[in-house]
């Protein structure tokens, strides 16, 4: 029995969930001829304050930067 942890920094809709489960399911029936009814998949979303990469965490790198503001007067 195929057991499958699939772990995703940040989160992902039911939707797209449902997709990944049934590909990854079709895809260990068509290559390995599992039975797709035996086939267990846990997704786990991890915050991306509690992962990091590169020596920075994901919820820091992924943060939108501020906007400059175009009609500000360049400092001198």
């Amino acid at each position: 029995m195929p057991f499958v942890s699939i772990r995703l920094a940040g989160s992902a809709t039911k939707e797209q969930k449902a997709g990944v489960v049934a590909d990854v399911t079709a895809s260990l029936v068509a290559r390995l001829g599992k039975n797709p009814a035996a086939v267990q998949i846990v997704i786990e979303e991890v915050s991306t304050e509690n992962y990091a990469a590169g020596g920075q965490l994901l919820a820091d790198r992924d943060a939108p930067k501020p906007r400059e503001d175009a009609h500000a007067v360049p400092s001198q």
